[in-house]
Parts: structure tokens; C-alpha cells; sequence
């Protein structure tokens, strides 16, 4: 039975997983740096709900999510609902409609977790956990930049050292491609051969065009249009159109904002970078830590999102994906966060009275405490606040006896008598 048991709690679906106490105080603690963040930039949380009816959710979603979003019926309403796939079309409805007679802009926060359906690969999750920014209302280059900083800033915050910010403007591409006489399937390829930076795909697809060669050199040019500052000037030599040349003139004053952060040694420019080009209207951004392939955070500018449930108004945002955030930083994380609690409290007499107050009386002034109810001697007591990261072990015989505080760190111990205690006049060690 024991065995049958067992295997039970151990058959979870694929794509969802359990956290045991150190993974989950890391979980905790990753969003707690990343909300500390969030608040020092003046934004404020919004909490989500799960639950949605499907076609409500799904004005704010692309083809993409649709079709990962898990949908059931609601035996209430007899309507369909859905978990929320992504919680950013869930912030823009929210602006929308509950929140569209405040004054602009509005800066909102958010952590929470997403549900989606994920191909049959390993390392796919389904269970997502997101943390993120919205910006709504204002639709210039300093709040794009504003972005970016604050995504520098919370990697920071979290550990991280080595990290690039990969920026895009993908107005620079559609600027490229306005009008050209491209089937839209052959459009498509060549938009994906650019964000794989696959030149050879790209000069095949582009020789099935009947593109003039001037054209054919400006997108063939666009997998190389990766660096520091010195691309928008190799960029703006190579293009002639108005639209792209605005949008390099907009990156170009993000460039500058960021340069007064001091934010430019994280930064890199890369104007093939194309995801979520049928989503973002301008500045587009991915965090990447060194050795990590995937993105640990992506962002940038979706100024058509609120319009879908009604209320028109620019916005740009960010979100973490935190387990690639959490496994990417695990060692890093290991010398941040201990799971430990501050006293375990071993009562080493009949009076069980005395080491409850004292576990009030300490809980009171702020310590975590735990009281050893289990009927077992001091070195039992000891072995198991070892195995359970305890600081210390306090032993209790009764209120006219000083509090034994025995350190789990080097096995020293010291004598408080329990006017010290009600004094909090006294130290961990």
C-alpha cells in the first residue's frame, strides 16, 4: 500500500512539477527581489484571476496562445472558460475596463501563475510562473527605455552578473518589407529565416522574389544588423524608406535614455530580432543570461492590446519567466537563500507550558519559531534541527530555569534567563 501510495504522488502530468522547500523558498524569493523592483520604479500590483470566460480572454490573445490555452466548461454559466495562458492580455482588459477614468499613465505589477498546453518535447512547461510590468498611456522613447532599465535593474536584483539585453524595433522591418510584392507565405519565411539569422535560407527564399537587388541587399542585410550603437549607423546608410527610419530614430533616443541609466554594457542591438512581430508595435527587448539559450525575461511596445476590450491606449511591458530565471541562477541562489527558521524550541521537562510561552514570546518579537512537539531526547533534537536548517535549538525546563541556546552553526551554547528574554536582550549566534 505504502508502495502504491508512493507511486501516486509521484505521477504528475507532464509539464507541471512539485517544489520542495529549498526550490520554493528560491521560487519566493526571486519574486519577492523582482517586486522590490517593481515598487522602487512606482509601480503597483494588480492580481489576476485564473478563471476567464474563453471568449472574453481570447480578444487579447494571439493565434499562438489560442491554441495553448486550456478551455472547459462552466457548469454555472453553462459558458466556456479558460486559464489564463499569459497575463498580460489579462492587465490590458483589466486597464480597459476597470480602470480606464484614472489618469494616465498607469503603472502596474503582477506575479502570478499561467496555464498552457506545450508540444510533447522534454523541458517544456505547461505550469508557468510569470512577473512582470505594464506601462499604459504613454508612447514615447523614455518609457520604452524605462523597460529595458527596469529589466537590467531587477536581474540585478536577483544575482545576476552576466546578462545581455538583445533590443529590436520591428517598425525597422516592417518599414523593409512595406509593399514589397512578396506572397504572404514567402513573406513569412523570409521574416523567419531573419529571426534565425539563417543568411543562406534567406538568400534562397529571396532568389524565388522578383525583388529588385537593392531590396534584396536591405533584408539580406538584417541578420548582420547585430551590435552596439555602431548598428544604426551601418542600419541607416542600408535603408531609404520614412518608416524605418523612424523607427531607428526612436531607437536611437532609447539608446540615449539608457546611456544615462548606465545600463549600456547589458545592452545589444539586434534588428533581426522578430519575435512577436504580429504583436508589438515598436521597441521589442529579451534577457539573456550567459550559457543560457532561452530567454529569461522579453518585453517591449503593444500599443493595440487595450483597444481590443475598448479603451485605446499605448503600452509597454515586460514579463519574467521564472523557472528558466530559477534554473539559470540555482547555484547563484544557493548562497542567497536558506530555507531555515530561527529557533527550535525542545521543552526537556514535564512543563510543556514554559516552552510554549516562550515560543509566543519569541514569535512576538519577530524570530520564527518552531516548537519540537515530538517526544524525543536533546541529541534526537539536535540531529533532526541539523537536517532542518534550525539556527538554534532551544532547551526549556520550566520558567525558574534559564533558556539553554545551543548554535547549530558551531555547537556553542549560552545561558538567557528569561527576563533577558522578555527584554529581547539577547543575540543569535
Amino acid at each position: 500500500m505504502r508502495f502504491a501510495e508512493s507511486a501516486l504522488e509521484t505521477d504528475l502530468p507532464k509539464g507541471v512539477r512539485d517544489f520542495l522547500p529549498l526550490k520554493a523558498a528560491k521560487v519566493e524569493y526571486l519574486q519577492q527581489q523582482l517586486q522590490q523592483v517593481y515598487a522602487a520604479w512606482g509601480f503597483r500590483p494588480v492580481v489576476t484571476p485564473q478563471l476567464e470566460f474563453s471568449d472574453v480572454l481570447e480578444h487579447g490573445l494571439g493565434e499562438e496562445l489560442r491554441a495553448r490555452t486550456f478551455r472547459f466548461d462552466d457548469r454555472q454559466s453553462g459558458r466556456m472558460l479558460a486559464l489564463a495562458a499569459d497575463m498580460t492580455p489579462q492587465i490590458a482588459r483589466i486597464v480597459a475596463t476597470r480602470m480606464s477614468e484614472l489618469p494616465l499613465p498607469l503603472r502596474l505589477c503582477y506575479s502570478g501563475r499561467v496555464l498552457r498546453h506545450a508540444e510533447q518535447q522534454a523541458g517544456k512547461d505547461r505550469d508557468i510562473f510569470q512577473s512582470g510590468v505594464e506601462l499604459f498611456g504613454v508612447d514615447n522613447p523614455e518609457a520604452d527605455a524605462e523597460m529595458i532599465a527596469m529589466a537590467v535593474a531587477a536581474l540585478q536584483a536577483v544575482g545576476a552578473t552576466e546578462f545581455t539585453i538583445d533590443i529590436g524595433q520591428v517598425e525597422f522591418f516592417r518599414g523593409v518589407m512595406d509593399g514589397l510584392p512578396l506572397e504572404p507565405q514567402l513573406a513569412e519565411k523570409v521574416a523567419d529565416a531573419v529571426l534565425r539569422k539563417d543568411s543562406s535560407e534567406l538568400k534562397l527564399l529571396l532568389e524565388q522574389s522578383e525583388l529588385p537587388a537593392n531590396t534584396c541587399e536591405e533584408i539580406l542585410a538584417l541578420p548582420r544588423l547585430y551590435g552596439g550603437r555602431e548598428v544604426l549607423a551601418r542600419a541607416e546608410k542600408l535603408v531609404s524608406n520614412e518608416r524605418s527610419r523612424r523607427a531607428l530614430d526612436s531607437l536611437e533616443q532609447v539608446i540615449n535614455v539608457l546611456d544615462v541609466y548606465g545600463v549600456m554594457d547589458h545592452v545589444t542591438i539586434d534588428l533581426g530580432e522578430l519575435r512577436g512581430l504580429n504583436y508589438h508595435t515598436g521597441i521589442t527587448f529579451q534577457g539573456f543570461l550567459s550559457g543560457v539559450g532561452h530567454t529569461v525575461c522579453s518585453g517591449g511596445r503593444y500599443n493595440n492590446l487595450t483597444e481590443k476590450y475598448g479603451f485605446s491606449t499605448p503600452a509597454t511591458g515586460f514579463t519574467f519567466s521564472l523557472l528558466p530565471l530559477l534554473f539559470a541562477l540555482d547555484k547563484v541562489l544557493d548562497g542567497l537563500v536558506i530555507p531555515s527558521c530561527d529557533l527550535l524550541i525542545l521543552s526537556s521537562g514535564d512543563d510543556q507550558q514554559a516552552a510554549q510561552k516562550l515560543a509566543c514570546q519569541l514569535r512576538s518579537q519577530g524570530y520564527s519559531v518552531a516548537r519540537d512537539c515530538m517526544d524525543r531526547n536533546r541529541v534526537e533534537a539536535l540531529e533532526y534541527a541539523r537536517q532542518m536548517n534550525y539556527r538554534v535549538l532551544a532547551v526549556v525546563a520550566n520558567e525558574d530555569k534559564d533558556v539553554e541556546l545551543i548554535s547549530l552553526q558551531d555547537g556553542t551554547s549560552q545561558q538567557v534567563s528569561w527576563q533577558q528574554v522578555y527584554q529581547n536582550n539577547f543575540e543569535l549566534r
